[in-house]
């Protein structure tokens, strides 16, 4: 095998495809690989590549421009969401060597030979039906949290969406090994996991390769909260249907489990959402926010939404708009929404001309901060827990209380990973908070 060679890596996308890339790296680096950062010279640079959006597609030539300016002559692969959706696409990329479809890219090293380049680009991709069975991820290494990836696929057939196309059906990861995963990713010093998937709500389908559910989404946090050694863990985007109030009140008296939320709405209008084929509507959005806020008023809540999608008028964008602004959430994630091959939306009628998206686009992200800036007034003066990372960013450390305000202080590497109690005092001109704590901590 290729012994001494150094593999770069560029993920694009969500923090599913962040533990992905970190658990492929780990295969490189086993089979004696050095692992670089993605601007050095490297021998083969792998892109993990999305599909979510038009611009994910657009980044990744000038990604593979990048790895090309930093070593013409290096090896370039492709794996991810793009690689299985359009795989000839990016094979037809200048430079780049291999492209790898969903089940193929956790076994990328089998595809090297020599790492000569290609005339053209190399594809192996499978039939979606063929993604069924199920790969465990977690990232460690790259940040101070780690992403625990615990479900992988889609059942539901939201009209936009290629994410069922991309990775298949949903399926899990067996609770035995989400418990060992979230044990060892604790034993190396991180402080924080976050829990990932493409759906983590139905966690436990697939779970054994049955369609049936042979666990919870509640029992995995149940039997999360139990493991020894973890100090926080963050449930990443939960749909609203799936968030129960059980799992709510759990996480309101968990040990472990943050009072952080971030749940889909896509948007305010019912009629929006039937075209959208989502499984609820605005009511019972509106009701998972008010049980949140009852049991955790310090809660943190952040939404998903999508502009422009096809049919939605002026006035279907302001009952969005109005309801979001009434409900008593923290921050918004604005989409606008472009079209995908092979979707239902993109047949649809009532296109919403794209300067109409970009403007409600920017209404709701003028919301959104808007929304942070009044949820970051309500926790000063109160006390919270801060996991500070790792980057010394002009000067000052960041990091994030277990509700999610972000904080910042002059730099001090000795806070870098750890867990401080501090009192917020004051919001910054730059929208970030700054705190009051022992002497002996910034000293």
């Amino acid at each position: 095998m290729i012994a001494s060679k150094k593999v770069a890596f560029y993920t694009l996308g969500c923090k599913l495809n962040f533990s992905e890339t970190s658990t492929i790296a780990r295969k490189f680096e086993g089979e004696g690989f050095k692992r670089v950062d993605f601007s050095e010279e490297a021998d083969i640079y792998v892109i993990n590549t999305c599909s979510v959006t038009e611009n994910a597609d657009k980044r990744f030539k000038t990604i593979v421009k990048q790895a090309q300016k930093a070593n013409p002559k290096a090896f370039v692969a492709a794996v991810g969401c793009y690689a299985q959706l359009k795989p000839q696409e990016l094979a037809d990329v200048d430079g780049v060597d291999l492209v790898l479809g969903a089940t193929e890219k956790f076994k990328i090293t089998d595809y090297l030979n020599d790492l000569s380049k290609n005339d053209f680009g190399e594809v192996h991709s499978c039939e979606i039906e063929e993604a069924d069975f199920y790969v465990g991820s977690y990232s460690i290494g790259d940040r101070t949290r780690a992403f625990l990836k615990v479900q992988d696929g889609c059942d539901y057939k939201c009209t936009y969406c290629t994410i069922p196309l991309a990775r298949g059906i949903s399926r899990s990861d067996t609770l035995e090994n989400v418990l060992k995963n979230a044990a060892d990713i604790s034993a190396q010093g991180i402080k924080e996991i976050v829990l990932t998937g493409v759906n983590i709500g139905d966690y436990g389908k697939g779970e054994f390769g049955n369609k049936k559910h042979e666990h919870t989404f509640l029992e995995l946090v149940q039997a999360l909260d139990a493991v020894e050694g973890i100090e926080r863990l963050r449930i990443s985007s939960i749909e609203p249907n799936l968030l129960k109030n059980e799992t709510i009140d759990f996480v309101s008296k968990s040990r472990t489990f943050v009072p952080h939320f971030h749940i889909p709405l896509q948007s305010g209008s019912n009629t929006i959402l039937k075209l959208m084929r989502r499984r609820y509507m605005r009511e019972l959005y509106a009701d998972r926010v008010t049980k949140i806020r009852e049991v955790m008023p310090h809660a943190c809540i952040g939404v998903d939404v999508i502009v422009g999608f096809p049919g939605e008028t002026e006035a279907h964008f302001l009952e969005t708009y109005h309801f979001l602004n009434e409900l008593d959430i923290s921050y918004l994630h604005v989409f606008t929404y472009s079209e995908r091959d092979n979707t239902p939306a993109a047949e649809m009628e009532g296109v919403v001309p794209m300067k109409v998206r970009h403007k409600r686009s920017k209404m709701l992200r003028g919301l959104s901060v808007k929304k942070r800036r009044s949820f970051y007034e309500k926790q000063l003066g109160t006390t919270r827990t801060v996991l500070f990372e790792g980057e010394n960013k002009e000067g000052y450390i960041h990091g994030f209380t277990e509700n999610y305000v972000k904080v910042k202080t002059p730099w001090n590497p000795e806070l870098v990973n750890t867990l401080q109690e501090i009192t917020l005092t004051e919001i910054d001109t730059d929208g970030l908070v700054r705190f009051k704590t022992a002497e002996s901590v910034l000293s």
